[in-house]
Formats: C-alpha cells, structure tokens, sequence
C-alpha cells in the first residue's frame, strides 16, 4: 500500500486483555492528565497493624500488569519517520513523562507492527519506530535518555486480531517498568 497510513493519535488505556477491542481516543482525546493516569503505577497498599486475611494478587489470580498506554501513532508506510500529527501527540506524552508524578520512572517504549511483510523485517521496523519515539522525546532535553528504553516488538502482540492490518496494531505502548 502507498502512501501516507494517517493514524489518529490515540490512547487505548486500562486495556483488559490483548486482542479485545477498546475504546479508540482521538488525537484531541489525548491529554497530559490521561497519559499521566494510565502511566503512575497504583499505589501499594498501607500495611496496618491488624489481623486480616488478604490476596498478594489481584481477583484474577494473575500478577498485576505494570501501568501503560498504547498511543496510535502516525508513520509513513514502511518508515520510522513521525508525522507532524505523531509529533504533536509525543509532546503531550514528553509534558507527562516530565510530570510531578512520572518524572523518577523508567519507561519501555514498545513498538508494535502490523503483519504485512515479513516477522524480522516488522520487528527490525517496530524497533526503529520505538527508537524515533524515544529520539524525539528526549529531543527537547526534558527527558535523560537512560528513562527510556526502545524495544521492537514486531507483530507478535496484536491488538486487533479480527483485522489484523487495522490502525491500533500499529502503535508505541509506554510502559512503566517500575515494580
């Protein structure tokens, strides 16, 4: 397919389970508070003094995931070059990230691809994407470079498994690798 893939910035936060649809935000949708919610970590709970029976787990039995936020993002078919549309949403990302509340996180910056072409060349592409992320974020010198770690992951994680070539399959997910 040529030409430009024009994306809608978006943010998919408090995603239940991959492969499920989730509410899709538009580009005007997307806000420092949101990206700053998605992305603090909950808070642990207040040890007390008092004889309690408790789960070290949540209702599912499952580990608590860490706090995320996928983002749409807006690239050139084939390309890690951000569009001016993708440029404005990472600066409403960058103002977050430089948050009171987010500014002594670490983060990975999650690349993903659609499956059109082939595994390596998608997870080569989802790592230079999350690379060209990372590089404008830390552009502006807010953010130190060591807060943000690239990584491709290919098409291995699709968030839309009906229509696998759909937008929110090709996006950047913030994760915050606090424990």
């Amino acid at each position: 397919m040529k030409g430009r893939i024009l994306v809608a910035a978006s943010l998919l936060a408090a995603l239940p389970v991959l492969g499920q649809e989730a509410p899709v935000l538009t580009e005007g949708q997307v806000t420092e508070k949101a990206l700053v919610d998605a992305l603090t970590p909950p808070a642990k709970p207040v040890r007390m003094r008092s004889l309690r029976v408790t789960r070290d787990d949540d209702a599912g039995g499952h580990a608590a995931k860490p706090a995320s936020a996928s983002l749409l993002i807006t690239f050139e078919t084939n390309s890690a070059a951000l569009t001016s549309a993708a440029r404005r949403s990472l600066d409403v990302v960058r103002e977050a990230l430089v948050s009171e509340k987010l500014a002594g996180f670490r983060f990975a910056i999650e690349g993903h691809a659609d499956p059109r072409g082939t595994p390596e060349g998608n997870l080569a592409l989802s790592q230079a994407r999350a690379e060209s992320v990372r590089d404008y974020l830390v552009s502006s010198g807010k953010i130190d470079t060591a807060r943000l770690e690239p990584v491709g992951k290919g098409d291995r994680e699709l968030m839309n498994r009906a229509n696998p070539i759909a937008a929110e399959n090709r996006r950047v997910t913030v994760v915050n690798l606090s424990k």
